[in-house]
């Protein structure tokens, strides 16, 4: 069962992280904040569009070697996840700004917004943390359950479609996706909490790749299953295709989706339990707890949700299952743009004043903003045009 295998995962992480090549030293986030604030109040008081290049360079170093490459970011993402997004977007955007060679102003007050973040960030590392069972437990499991939910979600609406279309025996294509993609996973995570420094841009770029093609065959099965919910198309495909269809480029994509998902969440499990050792050394045992625990917390979400879409009208089930996985496919594609932008792949074109949710991988860029509102309005559009073409035939 799945949850069962992530368990085993998990704890393998915890085996290999906790050994003392695995071991990490606390982060001096304060320190790490000064001096990128130091850094970067010089860069750009020296900056001048004519050499953005130079700028641009020291920028992002500031947040590949110094906030990233300290354990920060990292070790910020168990403290405070929004924070750590909210930063993230920030870095993305001064580094945009300094290569487009924009005014020297809106630079500086680009830069100022991030600085006064980095320092709440800072000030996170003023009171120590509570260092005891009960605190290790309870943010080893928030860990497991907010990086795991989408997969989970994921995972389970596929496997309640297969079961849905007569092709249970077929449920172990996803398996072996989260399969592939549980020491995918490991390994990742391993090869970065091994060689953080030397992994920079790249790191970045990984991770932004990854969740645009996750997020792309998410919105390839969401349409595929939205294609099921109308009665008479489901009937018909159902009565003579369901080996066929299922067993062609859908299953593939069906097993691609699901492995995707997991890849996407787990290496970045690992890294947040990497850090989480390193802080509460001395309760191995309350992670290994809070892991047990958010494993049974999101084992039996699994299975409610999957005896709940088996009583769904198939109609309202396809529906909502599409919905369900064209939403996750849009924050995966909001939070891949985010990283490519950090790691100055993708340029940034900020929108002052515009909301920012990093849950929904929403972030104040024309770019962000642009690939996620045309995914929006692409499924009215097709809907639209289906409707025309047959009312012309």
């Amino acid at each position: 069962m799945i949850p069962r295998r992530l368990l085993a995962f998990l704890l393998a992480v915890l085996a290999i992280l906790g050994t003392p090549s695995g071991a990490a030293a606390a982060i001096d986030g304060a320190a790490v904040a000064a001096e990128i604030s130091r850094r970067g109040d010089a860069a750009v008081a020296a900056y001048d569009p004519a050499n953005r290049l130079a700028t641009a360079s020291e920028l992002s170093s500031l947040y590949f070697a110094v906030f990233e490459g300290s354990g920060m970011e990292v070790d910020l993402g168990i403290r405070s996840p929004s924070l750590k997004n909210e930063l993230e977007v920030l870095f993305g955007v001064v580094n945009g700004q300094a290569m487009q060679g924009v005014a020297a102003a809106d630079l500086q007050s680009s830069w100022l917004a991030l600085r006064d973040r980095l320092n709440v960030a800072a000030a996170l590392y003023g009171t120590p943390e509570t260092d005891g069972f009960l605190p290790a437990l309870l943010k080893s499991a928030l860990i497991l359950i907010r990086e795991g939910v989408e997969a989970m979600l994921v995972v389970s609406a596929l496997t309640a479609y297969l079961r849905r279309a007569g092709a249970a025996d077929r449920v172990w294509v996803l398996y072996a996706g989260v399969g592939v993609a549980i020491p995918l996973s490991l390994l990742t995570g391993w090869a970065m909490t091994s060689a953080i420094r030397a992994a920079g841009a790249s790191r970045a770029v990984v991770e932004g790749a990854t969740m645009l093609l996750a997020a792309a065959v998410l919105f390839y099965v969401s349409f595929w299953l939205l294609s099921k919910s109308e009665s008479r198309r489901w009937q018909a495909w159902i009565a003579g295709r369901v080996d066929s269809a299922i067993s062609r480029g859908s299953l593939i994509a069906l097993g691609g989706a699901a492995c995707l998902a997991v890849y996407r969440e787990g290496a970045e499990t690992v890294l947040f339990y990497h850090a989480l050792l390193a802080s509460h050394a001395d309760h191995g045992g309350a992670i290994i707890a809070g892991i047990g625990l958010a494993s049974g917390l999101l084992a039996l979400v699994y299975l409610v949700l999957n005896r709940m879409a088996l009583r769904l009208p198939h109609a309202t089930f396809f529906a909502v299952t599409a919905v369900l996985v064209y939403g996750i496919g849009l924050v995966f594609l909001g939070q891949g743009i985010i990283e490519l932008q950090a790691a100055g792949r993708l340029a940034t074109t900020p929108l002052p004043g515009f909301p920012r949710v990093s849950w929904l991988g929403i972030g104040p860029s024309l770019q962000g903003v642009t690939a996620q509102g045309g995914m929006i309005l692409l499924p009215w559009l097709a809907w639209t045009w289906q409707r025309t073409r047959r009312r012309v035939s």
